[in-house]
């Protein structure tokens, strides 16, 4: 069974690590690192309900954040309603999946559900998996379709 669900203050540790080891896999494969996150800033995530997993089995198999808000990279377009993906970390055993797909869904129905216009992925350039995604015939139309 799979399901994506609000990740929760006893998933910390599990997020902390998902991320330390996107970080380990970026280095990797790319000159783009992340840099690290603050556990005191994904606890206030987690608190307002931005912090979400994939669970398959009772595992964590991925984690994701969003944001409604990200002047710093979308500038007088943050003005939008809109929803940003960010930080998709997904655990080495479940690599392959396919869950920037799932995510992208899931947050297309979010966004419907919601009223909110856009749905927004933010990546790096040599990311091709999630560039796919977002060279989508106009992923934040497919939000806002009835």
């Amino acid at each position: 069974m799979m399901e994506i669900i609000n990740a929760t203050i006893d998933d910390l540790d599990t997020l902390m690590n998902l991320y330390d080891s996107a970080i380990a896999h970026q280095k990797a494969v790319s000159d783009l690192v992340w840099k690290g996150f603050d556990k005191a800033m994904v606890l206030k995530e987690i608190e307002d309900n931005r912090q979400w997993k994939i669970v398959i089995n009772n595992e964590v198999a991925c984690v994701f954040m969003i944001a409604y808000h990200d002047p710093a990279i979308w500038d007088e377009k943050d003005v939008d309603s809109a929803i940003y993906i960010h930080r998709i970390s997904t655990n080495p055993d479940f690599r392959g999946r396919g869950f920037t797909k799932l995510i992208t869904d899931w947050a297309i129905d979010y966004a419907r559900a919601n009223q909110i216009a856009y749905v927004r992925l933010d990546t790096w350039q040599d990311n091709a998996n999630c560039m796919k995604f977002i060279r989508m015939p106009d992923m934040r139309m497919l939000a806002k379709k009835q």
